[in-house]
């Protein structure tokens, strides 16, 4: 068994497998265009003494808004085995190489989207995002309203487009920090409708991104930066009632407040969850992570024991220090020192939620997912800033 990256002329292999895997066909033109886009050197595989390709990922490079702050990310993706390679420990050698890899990157952070949350869980992953999707019928879409601002149509302009979007991302983490190739490749539909809501001052304040099609206006991504922008948008929604029965809108996050502002808000509500992540290197993270400052003079100090059996750069026992200004160092404990009231014990699952902002500390606490001290938990609950988190992407 080796493991390795794919050279340039291994293409065809690594499309019949995704092909198999995930069930479906790629036409001759989809072909050509992915093989343009092939980049080797982020696919990882494991082949057989015949130089056959038994099992594969692909580990791409990204970024991630969390508390405001940009973080290097790996994303997990096309995780894949040919059947009667599968129950052989393939996917675990992959992954745990992944894991060895995006250290080595510096990335601190690793998210996917995956097929079974158990089985990724098995390897560190965790839940950490969900959205709300909404179903409208017409007659309860929100009053359609006047203001001062304009929406144009189909602006395709990225940086536009991105600039709305950077400021919606600060109030979230785990957004992916978007380059012009994302945008191109992987958000705007070909097929889709953007609107861009520009205030009086010619500023753009929000967008939709969406489609129409067999009476259904369904909506991809809805953001805005001003309330004035969300009544603009609505009111653009609202305003295709002739043409459409219902409104499907998708990747809502969880503190949307869409059901206050209507008249009957008696609307079809789902929460779905979305996408995992993982801790990869916890000591970079923190020792980089914007805790919330004390506004004393004084420094705390709380130590964690924490398992993580696939990254054990993360296992062991960790002295964490907090300055009056939110930074935060780390240092190893052994077994030898002399051990404080404020200890904590958790597994890299129940750090990830933590310092994704998908959980708070006493919640975790009170259902047994971090143990020990409740003065560390109250430590935590005081310098993790409260912020929640949301996932739209999809690699």
């Amino acid at each position: 068994m080796e493991i390795r990256n794919l050279r340039e002329d291994e293409f065809e292999q690594s499309t019949r497998l995704s092909e198999y895997a995930f069930q479906y066909k790629m036409t001759p033109e989809r072909k050509q265009l992915a093989k343009e886009r092939f980049k080797p050197e982020q696919v990882w595989g494991i082949f057989d003494e015949d130089e056959q390709l038994a099992a594969k990922l692909v580990l791409i490079p990204f970024t991630v808004s969390v508390q405001g702050e940009s973080f290097p990310m790996g994303g997990i993706a096309s995780v894949s085995t040919w059947p009667e390679n599968r129950r052989q420990g393939y996917i675990k050698h992959l992954l745990t190489h992944a894991l060895q890899q995006m250290n080595e990157n510096g990335q601190v952070f690793s998210m996917l989207h995956p097929f079974s949350y158990p089985f990724y869980r098995k390897y560190g992953w965790e839940m950490f995002s969900e959205y709300k999707k909404y179903v409208i019928s017409t007659d309860k879409l929100p009053a359609k309203v006047i203001t001062e601002g304009a929406i144009r149509r189909d602006i395709k302009d990225v940086d536009v487009l991105d600039t709305v979007y950077a400021a919606f991302s600060k109030r979230y983490n785990g957004l992916m920090v978007r380059t012009r190739e994302w945008w191109t490749r992987s958000v705007l539909d070909e097929d889709g409708h953007t609107a861009v809501y520009y205030s009086a001052s010619g500023a753009p304040e929000g967008y939709v991104l969406y489609k129409v099609e067999n009476k259904e206006f369904t909506i991809d991504e809805l953001v805005y930066v001003t309330d004035e922008a969300r009544r603009a948008l609505w009111t653009y929604i609202a305003n295709h009632d002739s043409m459409v029965t219902q409104v499907i809108v998708n990747f809502m996050p969880i503190d949307d407040s869409l059901t206050y502002h209507l008249a009957d808000p008696r609307i079809n509500q789902e929460i779905v969850p979305y996408g995992m992540a993982r801790v990869v290197n916890m000591k970079k993270l923190v020792e980089a992570y914007p805790f919330t400052a004390s506004g004393e003079g004084g420094s705390e100090r709380l130590t964690i024991q924490l398992t993580d059996m696939y990254a054990p750069w993360n296992e062991g026992v960790w002295s964490w220090s907090f300055s009056s200004d939110g930074t935060a160092s780390v240092s190893p404990l052994d077994s030898s020192h002399e051990q404080q009231e404020e200890v904590l014990s958790c597994d890299i699952q129940a750090l990830t939620v933590l310092l994704t902002g998908f959980k708070r500390p006493a919640e975790l606490y009170q259902s047994g997912r971090i143990a020990g001290s409740s003065k560390a938990v109250s430590i935590l609950e005081a310098r993790i800033p409260t912020r929640q988190t949301l996932f739209m992407d999809f690699f």
